[in-house]
């Protein structure tokens, strides 16, 4: 019998176009073995996801950039086909922030935690997020907001190099810009170039002093804060590879206690008086040994199943259990079990794993998923090599204009002739 209520359904938004963003397979999964009708509301044609046995039916997922207005028509077209209420899982930052903007309008066709409607908005954007750590004592990395190009060069100078740049609203950053919403920067011009772009990022530039990463250094804690607010399911790991390298997301994960992560995981959740699945990334500073916060993602974390406990809770059905007003088991925690990307990471995939391990794509019960994302990324990998290997393109023919139109061009025009 399952500990969830397999009568409340569950749909899974992911406004986010990334193929493969093994995390939303994680919570197809996760539901859908305990028995959980599994909607997901997301681009579908070339993800590996719609391949999963647990998908009950994919939906078409708002426009890229959509309002949460126009979130919230796709919400309510998807609730008239489930036909009863069910459980809201965002899965990237874009879409929680959304659904925290409309949370009394998604009512009552969605359960969703109780909590303020800015909150998850206010802990994801890098800015406000260094205000929240000073107010609850949390370590964070210094940072700075310059307004003016000039000013740019003057806190290079105090941050020293090199240093991180972040866009303070990376979800608003346009498709296609080139843009990415953390760069490790060398020199004052790279600095000067990415605040000249702040119109086309949507969002502040910040400047944070750079903690260098090491052994040992990079850690996250996935939680879920019940109704009264303690922290259930989840815990603190570390974070054993990335990609990219030293500055990506978790491509190998470890289970790993720790006491220090774990109080400012509860501290920071308990002071904000925040409300479900939240993700956490801190990195130790090798001079003083404290942990800095560096990024709150209020929703979970793509490697959310490294944290399945032993009665088989993780984050995603703690929520399910909570909303339906079910208790949450207590498990015992599987320390030491590890968490692989195959793709980023496909040696440790083949290693022996002493603490238990799941990989993010393939799965015993649900194996067309990780036959689909193999045939993806092998056609990702040769596009790439392609494009790098590749002759220049050409450079684009001059287009004539005859003497006599001059006079009368738009100023686009002259722009491209």
């Amino acid at each position: 019998m399952s500990l969830l209520d397999t009568r409340v359904p569950a749909v899974l938004l992911r406004t986010d176009r990334n193929p493969f963003h093994h995390g939303t397979l994680g919570a197809v999964r996760s539901l859908g073995r305990a028995g959980v009708e599994v909607h997901v509301v997301a681009d579908a044609a070339p993800s590996p996801v719609h391949a999963s046995r647990y998908v009950r039916r994919m939906h078409p997922p708002p426009l890229p950039g959509a309002s949460p207005e126009e979130v919230l028509g796709v919400l309510r077209r998807v609730a008239e086909r489930v036909a009863r209420p069910a459980v809201l899982v965002p899965l990237d930052d874009a879409s929680a922030i959304a659904v925290g903007r409309m949370r009394d309008d998604l009512a009552p066709s969605y359960l969703l935690p109780e909590m303020p409607g800015a909150l998850a908005e206010r802990v994801a954007d890098k800015a406000e997020l260094a205000a929240v750590c000073a107010s609850a004592g949390v370590p964070h990395p210094e940072t700075l907001v310059p307004d003016s190009a000039a000013q740019v060069a003057d806190h290079v100078r105090q941050l020293g190099l090199p240093l991180v740049a972040k866009w303070s609203r990376p979800w608003l950053l346009p498709t296609g810009s080139g843009l990415r919403s953390t760069v490790l920067v060398h020199s004052v011009q790279q600095a000067c170039e990415l605040y000249l772009r702040s119109e086309e990022a949507g969002s502040r530039l910040l400047l944070q002093a750079y903690l260098p990463p090491g052994r040992d250094r990079d850690w996250f804690f996935h939680g879920y804060a019940d109704r009264s607010g303690t922290v259930r399911a989840g815990g603190p790991g570390r974070k054993q590879l990335a990609w990219p390298r030293a500055a990506g997301l978790t491509a190998v994960g470890c289970w790993t206690l720790n006491a220090q992560v774990q109080e400012l995981a509860e501290r920071l959740t308990g002071e904000l008086g925040y409300r479900g699945i939240f993700d956490l990334d801190f990195r130790r500073c090798g001079t003083t040994g404290r942990y800095h916060l560096l990024d709150f993602n209020p929703r979970p974390g793509a490697q959310f199943r490294l944290f399945t406990d032993g009665a088989g809770l993780d984050v995603v059905r703690a929520l399910h259990l909570d909303l339906t007003g079910r208790p949450l088991p207590d498990g015992a925690p599987a320390i030491g079990r590890a968490f692989v990307v195959e793709n980023y990471a496909p040696l440790a995939a083949l290693r022996a794993a002493p603490g238990g391990r799941e990989l993010a794509w393939h799965a015993p019960d649900d194996r067309a998923p990780g036959r689909a994302m193999w045939a993806l990324w092998c056609r990702h990998v040769s596009q790439r090599l392609r494009e790098r290997l590749g002759p220049p393109p050409a450079a684009p023919t001059p287009r004539l204009i005859p003497r006599a139109a001059s006079p009368s061009l738009t100023d686009n025009e002259k722009a491209s002739s």
